[in-house]
């Protein structure tokens, strides 16, 4: 009797707490009014989530590829789900309502297959006009135009382009809400995606600065290079954002542009690099455990 009023106190106990965590979010994001500066602080979020992450490379030598691993596909999880919840559902959606406003009578599935298509598109030309190293690579093995650069520039501007389509959807996604326009998003939804792309950042930090310091750099250099890896996320959730509010009719191809940039990146790079180490039943299963985590964000929040 006495443990499962305990089990229930803790329960009720950590539930309160969420919802005034939730609470007060919600209240700082709607007390900036402003929807850019709602997308750069959201944007900011998830940079210092990376900075954090990097940052554990001041208290561990060395990192457990098995946990990178399942860090790596928690990280692709996040991405998938936030791709269909977050950002094409809500395409699908503007393209209903604008079907409504006479603003458009194309198929309801065409300018989100269309923005999908593009946001591959986009960071397939990045992937090709960028120099950049995937993790766990060999200089030998750097994608994009031949360069002089070292190991070290490489790989962060592998992880660089990767966040590109993570700030564009926390941009879209503010802008999306400040449109007015009632397609099932909301501004919880909006910050459950913020949290969702700053929860994923943080491993991917971890990843950056740990081979860094491993190569011989100081702590404080190997944090450098880790949280410089994020820094690209606040400009493009501004981009995202202001595009949105610009030009509404773009709406629906905009969530959907951000939504394909992201698949890109987890076929392309992020499930890849969680199998390459031979632990491929724990990176699944981060990755489904990512997927469930996105899923919970964005229904209890949106």
């Amino acid at each position: 009797m006495f443990s499962d009023i305990t089990n229930f106190l803790l329960v009720f106990s950590f539930k309160l707490l969420m919802e005034n965590i939730e609470v007060y979010i919600k209240e700082f994001f709607i007390e900036l009014e402003n929807p850019i500066l709602q997308a750069f602080c959201a944007g900011l979020f998830t940079w210092v989530l990376t900075a954090v992450g990097a940052g554990l490379v001041f208290f561990f030598k060395s990192a457990n590829r098995k946990l990178l691993d399942a860090s790596l596909g928690f990280t692709g999880g996040v991405m998938i789900a936030a791709s269909f919840w977050s950002l094409l559902s809500p395409a699908i959606d503007a393209v209903e309502k604008q079907h409504e406003l006479g603003l458009t009578s194309l198929p309801s599935f065409l300018p989100p297959a269309i923005g999908f298509f593009l946001g591959a598109f986009f960071l397939y030309f990045l992937d090709k006009k960028i120099p950049h190293l995937h993790l766990f690579k060999k200089i030998e093995d750097a994608e994009g135009p031949k360069s002089d650069l070292k190991k070290t520039e490489l790989l962060v501007l592998a992880i660089a382009i990767h966040n590109i389509p993570e700030g564009l959807a926390v941009g879209v996604a503010f802008g999306a809400v400040a449109s007015g326009v009632d397609i099932g998003f909301t501004l919880g939804g909006a910050i459950a995606l913020a949290i969702g792309m700053g929860l994923q950042n943080a491993p991917e930090g971890f990843a950056v600065s740990m081979p860094m310091r491993r190569a011989g750099f100081s702590r404080f250099k190997s944090w450098q290079w880790g949280q410089l890896s994020a820094i690209v996320e606040p400009l493009f959730a501004v981009i995202g954002a202001a595009i949105v509010m610009s030009v509404y009719p773009i709406l629906p191809y905009a969530l959907a542009f951000a939504a394909g940039a992201m698949i890109f990146i987890v076929v392309e790079e992020v499930i890849p690099e969680s199998q390459s180490g031979g632990n491929a039943d724990i990176a699944t299963m981060g990755l489904i455990a990512g997927f469930i985590v996105m899923m919970c964000l964005d229904v209890a929040l949106g």
